[in-house]
């Protein structure tokens, strides 16, 4: 487990697959009060994971910082 902030991640566009720059991370599905339970992700030797809740695929890409997305503005601030 992370031995720092943990990232928080949101699909407010409806995006099917979100490209980020950590394995490990929250995702929220939607801003509030459109969100779903902030649940913890983890991909481990996996590049990709589909949270159960809001069925985004996310994916790692490690050309990108830990506040960076593709598409941009999926970081929770």
């Amino acid at each position: 487990m992370a031995g720092h902030a943990i990232a928080h991640f949101k699909n407010d566009e409806g995006v099917s697959s979100i490209e980020i720059g950590v394995k490990e991370f929250k995702c929220m599905g939607a801003t509030p009060p459109q969100d779903h339970p902030h649940i913890f992700l983890d991909m481990g030797g996996d590049t990709q994971v589909l949270c159960p809740y809001c069925s985004t695929l996310y994916k790692y890409n490690g050309k990108l910082e830990e506040t960076q997305t593709i598409p941009n503005g999926c970081l929770e601030k």
